[in-house]
């Protein structure tokens, strides 16, 4: 997966014109359980506008990703972040989530336990970005609040 802002090798420092598809966009939400399918519409009306090359695995996985991580910030975030972002970056090789809230609490993965029926969310999120060769993680934001986000690859554009 190619990193944001780096040469692909081979390249010589020639950066390579950029995708129609690429860019960054951000929709705002209130902290409440209807957003989580909001969001997921959003992301996946751009994704379909944006003409992004996704198959039927990628997406399915990313808007899975988009709800455990929505859900996250509504159910712990609320309190002190009534109102959540959802930041969608995409480049020409990857695609990143993220869900930003103004809860200073940074969240970790749990561990599987057979016996608990919730709170593996992260775990999930982490699972399907690692499984799909990409990452996940959480970032501190300037307001003291956080961003939870996840990148996955996208696959090779096709050549002209």
């Amino acid at each position: 997966m190619e990193i944001p802002g780096s040469v692909p090798p081979g390249h010589q420092g020639a950066p390579r014109p950029p995708m129609p598809y690429e860019g960054v966009w951000r929709f705002t939400a209130p902290a409440l359980d209807s957003s989580v399918p909001r969001a997921r519409h959003a992301v996946r009306d751009l994704l379909a506008g944006q003409r992004v090359p996704v198959d039927e695995e990628l997406l399915q996985n990313l808007l899975l990703i988009v709800s455990e991580l929505v859900t996250n910030a509504v159910r712990h975030a609320a309190l002190l972040s009534p109102e959540i972002a959802v930041v969608v970056s995409i480049g020409r090789d990857w695609l990143r989530v993220a869900v930003e809230d103004n809860h200073p609490y940074r969240p970790t993965a749990l561990t599987a336990d057979q016996g608990q029926t919730g709170g593996r969310g992260l775990l999930l999120v982490q699972s399907i970005a690692e499984e799909a060769g990409g990452t996940y993680d959480v970032d501190s934001l300037g307001n003291g609040g956080k961003a939870v986000w996840a990148a996955l690859p996208l696959p090779a554009p096709a050549p002209p």
